[in-house]
């Protein structure tokens, strides 16, 4: 089960990015995670739940998944259509010259935390969101060397 894994890395991001940023809580982080990514959301969920317990920071911290729909691009005419609906044979022309190109991702969308102690927020007194762009940070685990490469975090 990779899910754990996977658990373990977003945690260990988001916490990151929190003590950078003067916050002591995290309420919920929303992840946005492709269709055909092999990625359970269920089982993420369940070891989330677990791995949350473990620290004060994610204490009672919800994981909300939003599925992103596998896409298919055709070479031969040029057309997206749905991936799981038709593999990777084109419905419009019946070629085979394909390519994914939505579908595969699993990145951190949104943060939602407490008030960071510095005192910067948004319009929400009580709230910050986060966006991918906050998030930016280079893979260093070693342990996901043969992990897919259009695999996002």
């Amino acid at each position: 089960m990779h899910e754990l894994g996977i658990v373990f890395h977003i945690a260990n991001q988001v916490q990151d990015v929190a003590k950078e940023n003067g916050v002591d809580k995290i309420h919920q982080v929303t992840l946005s995670v492709g269709e055909v990514s092999t990625v359970i959301g269920e089982y993420l969920i369940d070891c989330w739940n677990w791995n949350s317990k473990k620290t004060e920071m994610l204490k009672d911290c919800k994981l909300e998944i939003e599925k992103i729909e596998a896409v298919t691009f055709c070479e031969d005419c040029k057309k997206e259509y749905k991936t799981v609906e038709h593999g990777k044979t084109c419905p419009y022309c019946g070629g085979g010259n394909t390519y994914l190109v939505a579908g595969n991702e699993v990145m951190i969308k949104e943060i939602l935390v407490d008030e960071p102690e510095n005192g910067e927020t948004g319009d929400d007194p009580h709230s910050e969101e986060w966006t991918d762009e906050m998030l930016a940070a280079p893979w260093d685990d070693p342990s996901t060397e043969n992990w897919d490469d259009d695999f996002e975090l």
